[in-house]
């Protein structure tokens, strides 16, 4: 059996000195990290000047805030980091809305048949959107221009502009702090972003939930959040990215959180197309619950795995039970293709080739080329190979089994 890894990220003397600090800080009532939504908004406003108000994304806002504060255990640094990316978000957003006010012109472009990668996580999505990314018919919306968007670029700028550098330059600092994080949770300025990155301009994402225990908001997340109008949102936030010039024949999106975003997906993009990968929800459950665990120690110090197993393993199962549901009534099967995780890593190639011939797309000897010198740079296990088995999160196989009996009974048909 391979020796299974330490969960925690491990932290630098300069990160233990930053909590210290900070805890100490906080035994005196005196807390600068202290998350305060008005104290956000107001900032945010002040420093956009944006005169007006996102009643939506506020509300969310507030709920993320409220969570974070009550359930989030957020230790110094993770309350900073945390605050610091609110505050971005929020700026970017309200930056956002003025371009896009001053430009009405932006909303009438057209997005064709966008493809969307989704599936449970740990089923090869990102190693596939990362592959899929190396087609020039395909634009992705980059790591930075889901942090810093504005101002949007152009093809002169793409490559070379002052939010590049600045992200690049943060997340240099973040690795140096924390040297095995890229480890734990691949990261690059420039690398294609999830939809996380793009619904979190909504404050209706899952991207909060990745970094600190937040019950109360992913409850509102999975039940009673705006998930129609968060894709709306979505689209309008692929407009404004394109209305630089940096444009391809279809955009690349990628997040396994859209299986509870089906009907929304195809109100919003009624000729998307559909790429799922499937694995054995025990793999997916314990590679999932390892991944969360490790990002969310660094944010808290009672970061709690076996919770953090359960939490994974009812999220997913309800998203998917919540996916099988809207495919039955949806009755869009030529539009979605059904990928094993398996036969993706035993070849590549003739999956991509797979996926390319279900959607009648031309895959170019320039695209084929790209692939695989992407795929001789970055061999399997890059980064390190990390294994857990599902004991380590109070879990058995048995009990993922029965919770996800429906996915089951799907999978052993394909």
């Amino acid at each position: 059996m391979a020796k299974q890894q330490s969960l925690r990220v491990q932290r630098t003397s300069m990160l233990h000195v930053i909590n210290g600090v900070g805890y100490t800080l906080r035994k005196v009532k005196l807390d600068p990290f202290k998350i305060n939504a008005d104290a956000i908004i107001s900032k945010a406003q002040k420093k956009a000047e944006f005169y007006g108000s996102l009643p939506r994304a506020e509300d969310g806002l507030r709920r993320l805030v409220r969570s974070i504060n009550e359930e989030g255990n957020a230790n110094p640094f993770g309350a900073l980091a945390v605050k610091s990316l609110i505050e971005r978000i929020l700026y970017g957003r309200y930056k956002i809305e003025q371009e896009m006010a001053r430009n009405p012109w932006i909303e009438d472009q057209s997005i064709k048949q966008p493809v969307f990668i989704i599936g449970m996580p740990r089923t090869g999505t990102t190693i596939l959107h990362a592959i899929m990314h190396e087609d020039p018919a395909h634009r992705s919306p980059l790591a930075w221009e889901c942090l810093l968007p504005y101002p949007v670029a152009t093809p002169e700028t793409f490559r070379n502009n002052e939010q590049l550098k600045t992200i690049k330059k943060e997340f240099g600092q973040l690795f140096k702090l924390v040297p095995d994080f890229q480890k734990k949770h691949y990261m690059a300025a420039d690398s294609p972003q999830e939809c996380l990155g793009i619904t979190a301009f909504d404050f209706n994402s899952f991207q909060f939930s990745a970094q600190l225990y937040l019950p109360s908001y992913m409850d509102w997340f999975s039940h009673d959040s705006y998930m129609l109008e968060t894709m709306r949102f979505h689209k309008r936030f692929l407009q404004y990215l394109q209305s630089g010039g940096v444009k391809a024949e279809r955009w690349l999106l990628k997040t396994p959180v859209h299986l509870m975003r089906l009907p929304e997906i195809f109100e919003v993009y009624p000729d998307a197309r559909i790429i799922m990968t499937h694995r054995p929800p025990a793999d997916v459950v314990s590679s999932t619950a390892s991944l969360i665990s490790s990002v969310r120690s660094l944010y808290s110090d009672n970061e709690d795995p076996v919770v953090t197993g359960h939490e994974q393993a009812d999220f997913w199962s309800l998203s998917f039970d919540s996916f099988l549901e809207s495919r039955k009534k949806l009755q869009k099967e030529d539009q979605i293709i059904d990928l094993k995780f398996e036969d993706f890593i035993k070849d590549q190639m003739g999956t991509i080739r797979q996926i390319y011939e279900h959607f009648d797309w031309e895959l170019t000897d320039v695209a084929q080329g790209n692939f695989k010198n992407f795929l001789a740079e970055n061999p399997k296990d890059k980064h390190g190979k990390h294994e857990y088995s599902l004991d380590t999160f109070g879990l058995t196989e048995d009990k993922i089994n029965r919770q996800f009996s429906q996915y089951l009974d799907f999978y052993k048909q394909l």
